[in-house]
């Protein structure tokens, strides 16, 4: 079963750009991050939990947003931190 959080989200626009990847990481002079992720509440682009920094999980826990999806070309899943839940 879905959870909520899941059938809920739509997907918004970026909030910056992505060409230099995390845009977190590039600011601070970092280029090790490994894929990026979208928040579907904010449209924050961050890196994933296998980059050093994990800017993505960063984010929920700071801001609460409960929803992101892989900002990888060709992927779409989604995965529900309130709810440990991929969808």
């Amino acid at each position: 079963m879905t959870c909520q959080h899941l059938q809920e989200t739509t997907e918004p626009a970026p909030l910056s750009a992505y060409e230099d990847g995390c845009p977190q990481c590039a600011a601070a002079g970092f280029r090790s991050w490994v894929h990026l992720r979208l928040c579907l509440s904010c449209g924050l682009v961050a890196c994933c939990d296998s980059s050093p920094r994990r800017h993505m999980t960063a984010h929920h826990a700071a801001d609460g947003h409960p929803v992101m999806r892989s900002f990888e070309p060709g992927e779409s899943w989604r995965w529900c931190y309130e709810d440990e839940q991929l969808g």
